[in-house]
């Protein structure tokens, strides 16, 4: 199944609450709003994109775990962004400052703070275009680095506040440069 997207608004407004509880009743999809208020429904991932996606997440929790610089998420997580949208990334970390400055009950929803740093690792049918224009609505809400991992085609795009995006071709491994210090992802399980 291919994503599905639906307008609710201006026939049933979904307050962030019900929204929470739509994806708590319906745990076998994977749901994300716009900002607009529009939804799109994802049917869970396939186990090659799974796997992968999983081996990425564990680097970053091994490194967090090391650093101990903030906190890490997979790709079940939801964030409300500053423009409204809620977002779940293949893999994220959040600076423990900004994190620990949200309260309890923010933080066991969908917690509204834009990850410091995403990953979308794209399954074989999302569409490129829909998953740039995720990566830029991260950037555009706060988010300092994001990789954008075209299995595809082997290619990665770096996105990061104030330049333009940086695609790499077949890399071996990436950076999390100043926002992940000492950070490294070696791409080799990911290809």
């Amino acid at each position: 199944m291919n994503a599905l997207t639906i307008s609710l608004e201006p026939i049933f407004e979904l307050t962030e609450e019900k929204f929470f509880q739509l994806c708590q009743k319906n745990r076998d999809l994977r749901f994300e709003r716009s900002a607009q208020g529009d939804i799109t429904i994802m049917a869970p991932e396939g186990s090659d994109t799974s796997m992968r996606s999983i081996e990425l997440s564990a680097d970053l929790v091994i490194w967090n775990r090391r650093k101990k610089l903030g906190v890490a998420f997979g790709s079940s997580g939801g964030f409300i962004l500053p423009n409204g949208a809620m977002r779940s990334p293949d893999a994220c970390w959040i600076l423990q400052e900004r994190w620990d400055v949200l309260t309890p009950e923010q933080q066991s929803k969908f917690a509204p703070i834009c990850p410091d740093f995403v990953i979308e690792l794209m399954s074989r049918t999302d569409s490129l275009p829909t998953v740039q224009a995720k990566m830029q609505e991260y950037q555009d809400n706060g988010a300092r680095l994001g990789w954008l991992i075209n299995r595809r085609d082997r290619q990665v795009e770096i996105y990061r506040i104030g330049q333009p995006v940086e695609i790499l071709q077949s890399p071996i491994s990436l950076s999390g440069e100043t926002v992940l210090p000492e950070f490294v992802l070696d791409l080799a399980s990911i290809w």
